[in-house]
C-alpha cells in the first residue's frame, strides 16, 4: 500500500463502490490501491480477504485511503437444523458484526443460507432464519451494525439463500427498526420479479445496499459464475436506480461481479470497463 490518500471521485462516479469479488485475483490491500488509482471512495470489503491481512491492519489501510466501506460480504447461513451448528453459525455471524463495526461498514450483507444437507423442508429453515435474526438483531444493535438480508434468485434456494424475493426478506426485516435490519436491492437478483417495482417502494427506508451486476446467457455450468458486466446482458439497469431512489436509497451503488472471465482478466482493465459501463449503462447516458 502506497499511503496515497484518495482524490475526490471523478464526476459521476462519487456513489460507485468496487465490490472485492470483482477483482477477485486482488488481494485486500491490492484492491484498496486499485481503487485509489480509479479514483473510486468506496469498496465492498469480503470476510476472507478481510481474515488474510488481519482487521487492524485492513482498517487501518482502508483509513489511510480514505475510503468508506459500502458493506462488508457475509454474514448469514442460519438455516442448521442442530442446535451445535446453528449456535456455531450464531457465534460467527457475531464475529462478522464486530468485523463490520471496526471497518465502519454501511451494512452487514446477511446470505441467509440455502436447505441443510439431506432437508426438503423449506418452512422449517427459513423459520430457523427467523430465530436466527431475531438473536442477532440485539448483538448488530449494540455495536451499531445494520443488518442487510440479501435475497436471492430462485435458482440458489436449495444451496445459498432460502429468502426468493425481495417480499420475503422484507416480511422478515420489517418487525424491526429499519436502521438495524434493511434489505438489499440485488440487479442480479431481483430483476425477473414480477412484484419488484412495488416492493421496492415497500422497502423505501430500509435499503441498505444496491448492487449491480448483469444476468447473462446462456447460463454457465457453475450458476454461481453466471453474473455479467453491467451491458452484457438482459437487466434495465437505470430502471432499478430509478425505483431504488424514488424510494429514498442515495448510498453507494455496489458493482459484485462473479464471473470467471472477468476474475481472468487483468483487474485494472475490469476496474475501468466497471467505470464505463456504470456511467453508459446504469446511471446514464
Amino acid at each position: 500500500m502506497t499511503g496515497t490518500i484518495a482524490t475526490t471521485p471523478a464526476a459521476g462516479l462519487s456513489r460507485l463502490s468496487l465490490n472485492q469479488k470483482t477483482t477477485n485475483r486482488w488481494t485486500l490491500p491490492e484492491a484498496i490501491d486499485g481503487c485509489v488509482r480509479a479514483g473510486l471512495g468506496s469498496i465492498g470489503v469480503w470476510r476472507e480477504p478481510l481474515a488474510d491481512i488481519g482487521l487492524d491492519r485492513a482498517k487501518a489501510l482502508i483509513d489511510d485511503a480514505g475510503l468508506r466501506v459500502s458493506s462488508l460480504c457475509r454474514g448469514g447461513f442460519l438455516t442448521a437444523l442442530d442446535d451445535f451448528s446453528f449456535e456455531s453459525s450464531l457465534d460467527e455471524n457475531g464475529r462478522a458484526i464486530e468485523e463490520a463495526a471496526t471497518l465502519g461498514a454501511d451494512c452487514l450483507v446477511m446470505v441467509v443460507g440455502g436447505l441443510p444437507p439431506g432437508s426438503r423442508d423449506l418452512p422449517t429453515a427459513r423459520a430457523r432464519v427467523a430465530e436466527g435474526i431475531g438473536r442477532l438483531v440485539p448483538v448488530a444493535a449494540e455495536h451499531g451494525v445494520r443488518l442487510a438480508l440479501e435475497p436471492m434468485h430462485p435458482i440458489f434456494t436449495a444451496d445459498r439463500g432460502v429468502l426468493a424475493t425481495l417480499g420475503e426478506a422484507l416480511d422478515l426485516a420489517e418487525p424491526y427498526p429499519a436502521e438495524q435490519v434493511g434489505v438489499v436491492v440485488d440487479s442480479f437478483h431481483v430483476w425477473w420479479d414480477p412484484q419488484l417495482e412495488a416492493q421496492v417502494a415497500r422497502a423505501a427506508g430500509r435499503i441498505a445496499s444496491f448492487q449491480v451486476c448483469d444476468w447473462i446467457t446462456p447460463l454457465p455450468a457453475d450458476t454461481l459464475l453466471s453474473r455479467g458486466m453491467m451491458g452484457d446482458g438482459h437487466i434495465d439497469f437505470r430502471h432499478h436506480l430509478e425505483l431504488v431512489t424514488a424510494a429514498g436509497y442515495d448510498g453507494d451503488i455496489e458493482v459484485e461481479i462473479f464471473n470467471a472471465d472477468v476474475w481472468a482478466a487483468d483487474p485494472d482493465d475490469v476496474v475501468a470497463t466497471m467505470k464505463q459501463r456504470y456511467l453508459d449503462v446504469v446511471v446514464g447516458p
